[in-house]
């Protein structure tokens, strides 16, 4: 039986593709700020941002999704 999903969250991200390391940070004003290695060429960065907001937050990826942002630096992103 299937679990009932949650209220989905969305938040705004900050991206930052080529990163020497990847990371997720909390910012004061409520906003992530994720660093990626991957490069931004056919959307391998929005995969990893995908992957670790899902690591961040312990859900699968298939509940994190992009709503908004999918070309650019800034996303908006839901967690279901």
């Amino acid at each position: 039986m299937a679990r009932p999903a949650g209220p989905a969250v969305r938040i705004t991200v900050h991206v930052t593709p080529r990163a020497r390391r990847s990371i997720v940070e909390r910012r004061t004003d409520g906003t992530f700020h994720v660093a990626v290695t991957a490069s931004p060429h056919e959307g391998e960065a929005n995969e990893a941002v995908v992957a670790a907001l899902a690591d961040h937050f312990g859900v699968g990826r298939g509940r994190v999704r992009i709503v908004r942002g999918h070309r650019g630096r800034r996303k908006v992103l839901e967690i279901s």
